[in-house]
């Protein structure tokens, strides 16, 4: 073959190649409709972070079902950062073998047996948080892997990316699933850095809006270069982001600390202000030693049912007044989710008279209208129908706890 001919050919070539690279990513996207509502489980970082194995994932699993939580919603059981061994020549990623020595399709295997799902970890830069084998360069052989792990569900980290850009980085392992040819939820931890509410949508099913949580109701935990949250300090940094979520695409304030010793009142208003924000409500607690309490919070059907409620509108604060706050959130069925905050430490005695308030959500256009309609009033902690909305609403709000009603409509 002649120069001439030989460039002819590169060039056809590249022009081939170039236009099967476009094809190939122009189509490439999310997987749709595994999220339509806040996806729901279990994740070993905040209670175990590098200490865990197989046995500790199966007992989760077992314990998922044993409990009432997989009955109450809750499907997926993620394992986070230290599961990473080393990769193979060919470099291909590998689980640590004294930790998984029966590899991670077994594990799949054995969660789907019990009708869960199984969620892994990554990292977008060169080393995980922990320091382990992360994606940056591997993100379709990690994402083949992934698939023929048989893997659900993708938290996806933000250390080591010195360099990297947000968007990029996260739509390329988007892309690396989505040619991979398995379903994963792909859950994007990026800490709300490069605000990915305003770009998520298109690339995973759910974002980190904050940075990490701590198992404190109000307070800070400085490690020196960065801080982790209590879980009103996340509450807060909610304001101005609802109108990013909906069905497929979620805020996402962290997993719950939930169990990780607050108070029984700090978990339960916890627990339904997370439920409020139409969050995803991932567990991260030691399921095996759940006391009743914790279970009861945690597979409560009638709270759960507001944060998977079929509209999927993050609810919003609708007052502030001497630390308690009042926050409604649209339900079908015209109904409306209402909880009571109380962020003083000591009780706090709450009236609400409904006809002399405007609840109306302006984001969505929907109003409460109760010079209008009749609400009955059901307490979904109490789990009884306590009145209706013709009378004033009064309720002694012990610390650091709430009050969660459901208001069902009924036309007067």
């Amino acid at each position: 073959m002649n120069s001439e001919k030989l460039i002819k050919s590169s060039a056809m070539y590249l022009v081939a190649l170039v236009f099967i690279i476009t094809y190939n990513t122009s189509f490439a996207q999310k997987f749709e409709n595994l999220a339509l509502t806040p996806p729901m489980g279990w994740n070993s970082w905040n209670h175990f972070a590098c200490d865990i194995n197989e046995n500790i994932i199966k007992q989760m699993a077992d314990k998922m079902v044993s409990s009432g939580m997989k009955d109450a919603g809750y499907v997926y059981i993620n394992i986070d950062d230290c599961w990473q061994g080393n990769r193979d020549t060919l470099g291909f990623i590998h689980p640590n073998p004294e930790r998984f020595p029966s590899g991670i399709k077994h594990l799949a295997d054995y969660v789907h047996s019990k009708g869960l799902k199984l969620g892994i970890y990554s990292c977008a830069g060169n080393k995980t948080c922990a320091g382990y084998l992360a994606s940056r360069g591997h993100e379709y052989q990690d994402a083949i892997t992934f698939a023929k792990w048989e893997i659900d569900y993708l938290k996806y980290d933000w250390c080591n990316t010195e360099g990297l850009n947000a968007i990029g980085a996260y739509t390329t392992m988007r892309d690396a699933l989505f040619e991979a040819a398995r379903p994963i939820v792909f859950s994007l931890c990026e800490w709300g850095n490069n605000k990915p509410w305003e770009w998520g949508a298109l690339v995973g099913h759910l974002w980190r809006t904050t940075g990490d949580i701590y198992n404190c109701f109000d307070c800070i935990k400085d490690h020196g270069t960065w801080k982790s949250w209590g879980v009103t300090y996340i509450l807060d940094m909610q304001d101005g982001l609802r109108k990013y979520a909906g069905p497929d695409h979620w805020n996402d304030p962290d997993m719950m600390e939930v169990g990780n010793g607050m108070s029984i009142n700090e978990d339960r208003a916890h627990f339904s202000l997370w439920c409020m924000l139409a969050a995803p409500l991932i567990c991260g607690n030691d399921l095996r030693s759940m006391t009743k309490d914790v279970i009861d919070i945690l597979t409560n059907k009638e709270v759960i049912a507001i944060d998977q409620d079929r509209l999927g509108i993050q609810g919003f604060k609708y007052s502030s007044n001497d630390s308690i706050e009042v926050w409604f959130k649209p339900l079908e069925n015209n109904d409306w989710a209402m909880c009571v905050l109380n962020r003083n430490s000591e009780s706090r005695t709450f009236i609400f008279d409904w006809q002399k308030e405007n609840v109306v959500d302006d984001i969505w256009n929907i109003s409460a209208n109760f010079k209008s309609i009749t609400y009955g009033i059901k307490d979904l902690w109490k789990k009884k129908i306590i009145g209706n909305t013709d009378v004033s609403f009064k309720a002694e709000i012990p610390g650091h706890d709430v009050v969660m009603l459901r208001l069902i409509k009924s036309t007067k």
